[in-house]
């Protein structure tokens, strides 16, 4: 399926570069060796993480992991990414559904997990390759730093990523570091963890570098049928040896955790701490487990060339109650109400790579080729016997999907230091296939295969005004493919991949202005994408939800952001104005099956989970005793539409926060406190939406008034 022709609307876009100005926030922060070693997804320069950020053509936000962890209970990313224009996390207090993640709008639509964005650790893929991805084995507590990457430059990590975010764990050193920290609050949350680093040899031999990361949590929920518990395990060896570097990445993730469910406009009016009675009727629950392992391998090879290998595997199950009405599934095509997968999967990641300094500048240049692939067992059930509801009944659906990827790549930067230049191209070929085993009376066979394929190239410049100011540009061309999830059932009604269901195709241009001053940094973006068969919901009813191309969409806006400093105080603002709309109108589905849509929406139409603004404000204050430090954090988030027909709207909400942390140090031992409230006003508002939930119930709740506190403590071993 390749790209379309270039179009007078591509050549409006490429030309309002020239007016547009941006990139997040570049702070002036010392630079860094890069920790990234062979693990790293796409091309890596060699510059720390820090430098790259100003250097870079794109806009590219490092958020460093202490700032992340600082007086935060480190369970969700929702808590310290706020700052990072552009980025939109929200937490469904909903552990059954993990967050709701989109970046410039991409994966909005997601009514669980993350969909439209990649999601790296230590360069592992935490996104399959059908582009379903999960944050919740993100290890908080061992970050060195987060990367986000916004705009045209993320398409280079493959198909599905209209935003990259990738975290990089602590490289263990000398001296060994043991950090074990507490914390607890509102609804019975409590959180326990702990951290080991360090590196065998001696000093001037090293040995291994090790990080280990241990950590559980649980909680009552904020809302009846919402308890949830989650263990995770993580551990990082890396060793250098002449020329190049060993790691190998470990982890395991378990959790359980009930569904409360959205509720409707009415329910939520009226008393949005409430739980729908079907979250109750049937036990809506879900538990995961999920161990993966990688290891990456980079090697000098003289003159400026390297080769790096980094491959990956690893098992997820999960098992979930859904709150399918028994009705709903007496149809012979039904898949049930209850879900039970088995996922194997692995990948693949060669890259050459030649880095040469001239006396003119510094050449780079990589090439590769990376493959994943996943192979699922995927049963349904009926979610009653009898009268008996929420327990495992009879087999509806049994088979075995797999996706496949076959991405080569290529990309080059030339750099001064007053320029950077910058182009890569990665073509995509993306296959699902289906094998079904589950063939009765009314249900025929549904085995099937679908195949994706495009071409993503990009392009970026950046140009240095003066030392402290900096003007860039980038334009870049991506596809999104549909999940299995997402193209499991046709509109008829019937299982089986449904082959009407095409990648929808991006064109995305930025550009921008930041600067960098003894006082801080700041920053300025305007950005546009011009999506065509943009992947929508068709129908959302009886457990079973199926997919659709809604023709054409844009989406531009403004995002600022900056690092003030004064003294004591540091104001850290920032603010995005996106408009995301359907240019086209479409027909859609009341209910299911569907055989002819005809439920108009009209072009125009804002898109659905999508806030027009969005903007965050941090203080902090350090008045000089205890090693405190007082905080205050305002989070706007403005009306949003819930559905494509825009009948509905969750309404805009500000929320303010207030905390305060402390830090002792002692020889080797090192003390920190923290308290904080959350939601100090007690606003009632929605987190999150579902868009476009079958039942009306598109509204998530966000957590009333809420205290923590928590302690750490560090003992460094000489």
């Amino acid at each position: 399926m390749p790209f379309g022709r270039r179009t007078d609307r591509w050549r409006l876009v490429a030309s309002s570069l020239l007016l547009a100005s941006g990139l997040a926030s570049a702070q002036t922060l010392p630079e860094r060796e890069d920790t990234a070693g062979a693990l790293a997804p796409v091309l890596v320069t060699g510059d720390g993480a820090w430098q790259r950020r100003w250097l870079a053509p794109g806009s590219v936000e490092v958020v460093d992991g202490e700032e992340l962890r600082a007086g935060q209970l480190q369970i969700n990313l929702s808590e310290g990414l706020g700052r990072v224009p552009g980025l939109v996390v929200r937490n469904r207090q909903n552990f059954a559904q993990d967050l709701q993640i989109s970046v410039r709008g991409f994966g909005a639509r997601a009514p669980f997990g993350v969909r439209g964005v990649r999601l790296f650790v230590d360069g592992i893929p935490a996104s399959a390759p059908d582009g379903q991805g999960q944050a919740a084995n993100f290890p908080i507590g061992s970050a060195e730093r987060i990367e986000v990457i916004r705009g045209p430059f993320s398409v280079l990590y493959g198909t599905s990523a209209g935003g990259v975010i990738t975290l990089y764990t602590q490289d263990g050193a000398r001296p060994t570091e043991w950090r074990t920290g507490l914390a607890g609050g509102a609804n019975g949350l409590w959180r326990l963890s702990t951290q080991l680093s360090g590196q065998t040899g001696a000093a001037g031999q090293p040995g291994w570098s090790y990080t280990l990361d241990a950590g559980k949590f649980a909680t009552d929920g904020e809302r009846a049928q919402s308890a949830a518990s989650r263990s995770t395990g993580n551990l990082k060896l890396a060793r250098s040896h002449e020329g190049g570097r060993t790691v190998l990445v470990l982890n395991r993730q378990s959790s359980v955790a009930q569904d409360p469910l959205g509720l409707t406009r009415a329910d939520f009016d009226a008393d949005p701490g409430q739980t729908t009675t079907a979250a109750t009727q049937f036990n809506t629950r879900k538990s995961v487990s999920q161990t993966q392992a990688g290891l990456a391998w980079e090697q000098a090879l003289g003159d400026g060339h390297r080769i790096e290998l980094m491959g990956y595997g690893g098992q997820r199950q999960v098992r979930q109650f859904l709150a399918v009405p028994t009705g709903a599934q007496i149809p012979a095509g039904s898949g049930g109400g209850v879900i039970d997968l088995a996922r194997d999967y692995w990948g693949l990641n060669a890259r050459w790579r030649l880095d040469r300094r001239y006396d003119s500048g510094r050449l780079t240049v990589a090439t590769g080729l990376a493959a994943d692939r996943q192979t699922e067992d995927r049963l349904g059930y009926e979610n009653f016997v009898g009268t008996t509801l929420g327990v495992q009944g009879n087999l509806r659906r049994d088979e075995t999907n797999r996706a496949s990827t076959l991405d080569p790549y290529v990309q080059a930067e030339w750099r001064t230091d007053a320029t950077t230049l910058m182009a890569g191209l990665r073509h995509s070929r993306v296959r699902f296939s289906s094998a079904d085993r589950y063939i009765v009376a009314g249900n025929p066979d549904d085995s099937g295969e679908v195949r994706f394929d495009g071409f993503s190239p990009v392009l970026g410049v950046r140009r240095e005004i003066t030392p402290q100011l900096q003007a860039f540009a980038s334009v870049g061309r991506g596809l999104e493919t549909p999940t299995l999830n997402e193209v499991a059932y046709r509109a008829s009604g019937l299982t089986g991949l449904n082959p009407a269901l095409n990648a929808s195709r991006s064109q995305s241009a930025e550009a921008g202005l930041r600067g960098r001053y003894g006082w801080g940094s700041w920053s300025a973006t305007l950005f546009e994408t011009r999506t065509r068969d943009e992947i929508v919901v068709l129908s959302n009813s009886g457990g079973r939800s199926t997919f659709q191309n809604a023709g054409r969409t844009r989406r531009h806006g403004l995002e600022v952001a900056g690092l003030l400093q004064w003294g004591r105080l540091t104001v850290t603002p920032s603010f995005t104005w996106m408009d995301a709309r359907y240019r086209d109108g479409f027909l859609t589905c009341a209910g299911t099956p569907c055989a002819t849509p005809t439920v108009p929406v009209a072009a125009g139409n804002r898109m659905p989970g999508l806030a027009r603004q969005q903007a965050y404000l941090q203080l902090a204050w350090e008045p000089g005793w205890a090693g405190s430090v007082f905080t205050f954090e305002a989070l706007h988030t403005g009306r949003m539409a819930v559905n494509d027909r825009n009948t509905e709207f969750a309404a805009a909400s500000t929320v303010f926060n207030l905390g305060v942390r402390f830090e002792q140090t002692r020889g080797d031992w090192t003390w920190r406190e923290f308290l904080r409230v959350d939601n100090l006003t007690d606003r009632a508002y929605a987190g999150s939406v579902i868009v476009n939930e079958g039942n009306g119930r598109y509204y998530e709740p966000g957590a009333r008034r809420s205290a923590y506190v928590g302690v750490e403590l560090v003992r460094r071993f000489r």
